[in-house]
């Protein structure tokens, strides 16, 4: 019998029969986060889902798309990506309930240069982990081997999550006011932003390790640990009050950290005021600035600083809003309030985001 040779697509870098074996490994962990509404099975061109409609009187579809950035490259020098699907559904997942949606389905993007079983095996479990916690169905996915493209050892990691909201309960920051209260919820860490600075403080200029321990901080757990910390999902708190009429609006604490994303959800002529002082910045944050000698101003449009979600109510509903945090177990520290004048975010040291020309003092 001849001897089988190896195709030419193998010899190109690409190994058709290892991506099959890849891929075999998680069907199981995809169909374990079968939802009502799924109709497709694994493997189909595309995914189907019908939604149930019981009680929307009209159903708005809320979309959108984001990755996990160079904490990849923190899960490479870790040897372990099991963390950071979880962080990119839990992201999405924010991003799309600030406007009042539940996620129905979820999509991935996975690239790499060469497809290896076990990385790729727990990227996926931590989808699926994730879509599982949220209540979303992994719909399905695509696996890109591109070698000379991706390094070796490098993953691409991107998701896209589709979720729905009844557009009378919609938010879009039409409601907030002047005179409305800021509650900001307490991150896990960095979430899935300011790696890049993250990593350049910690590895280059501390030269550590990823089983070092930060200098200065009472937190023990190796640098590694600390920053693979997963992007928290705010959805299990936030879900009881999607719809109570004294949540104006939600801002996801993302890139640009509370100086950036605030401002997307503020009416013309009003700007989020933050008393500094009114929660406590996490000592790793504190870490960052020492050790990065960055100031203040660039950390707060860098870092979430300890904020991960703020709420925006009606100081009316406040203490509803706040029981209904407590009953869930989340803590919430009124951090400022929504003020007239010049657009943006002031903060009570002195305003750090710019006035528009002419706006009101």
């Amino acid at each position: 019998m001849a001897e089988k040779t190896q195709s030419a697509y193998a010899g190109a870098g690409v190994d058709i029969d290892a991506q099959e074996e890849a891929l075999g490994r998680i069907g199981k962990l995809v169909r374990s986060t079968r939802t009502q509404g799924v109709l497709s099975g694994v493997g189909s061109f595309g995914g189907l889902f019908r939604p149930d409609l019981t009680g929307i009187e009209e159903p708005v579809l809320v979309a959108s798309a984001d990755g996990v950035g160079t904490k990849l490259m923190v899960a490479r020098l870790a040897g372990d990506f099991s963390s950071v699907g979880r962080d990119l559904v839990n992201h999405c997942v924010n991003d799309i309930l600030v406007q009042g949606a539940v996620p129905l389905f979820f999509l991935d993007y996975v690239g790499t240069g060469v497809l290896e079983p076990e990385p790729f095996e727990q990227l996926v479990r931590g989808l699926a982990g994730g879509c599982r916690e949220n209540g979303c169905a992994l719909l399905g996915g695509e696996t890109a081997e591109m070698p000379g493209f991706y390094q070796q050892g490098d993953y691409e990691l991107v998701g896209f999550v589709v979720g729905m909201v009844d557009r009378a309960s919609l938010l879009d920051g039409s409601r907030v006011r002047a005179g409305d209260l800021l509650l900001g919820l307490p991150s896990s860490g960095l979430h899935t932003n300011g790696y890049s600075l993250a990593r350049q403080v910690f590895f280059e200029k501390l030269s550590l390790g990823m089983e070092d321990r930060v200098p200065g901080l009472e937190d023990r757990r190796p640098v590694g640990e600390i920053l693979l910390e997963p992007h928290r999902s705010y959805l299990p708190a936030l879900r009881p009050l999607l719809g109570h009429p004294a949540v104006h609006a939600l801002a996801h604490i993302t890139g640009g950290g509370l100086t950036d994303n605030l401002p997307r959800i503020l009416p013309d002529k009003t700007h989020a005021f933050v008393r500094m002082g009114s929660w406590q910045v996490p000592e790793l944050f504190h870490a960052l600035q020492g050790h990065g000698e960055v100031d203040t101003e660039e950390m707060f449009r860098v870092f979430n600083m300890g904020i991960g979600m703020v709420l925006v109510v009606d100081p009316a509903g406040a203490g509803e809003v706040l029981e209904v945090l407590r009953h869930q177990k989340q803590p919430a520290a009124p951090i400022g309030t929504v003020q007239k004048g010049r657009h943006g975010v002031v903060y009570d040291l002195g305003p750090i985001a710019a006035a528009e020309p002419g706006a009101e003092g």
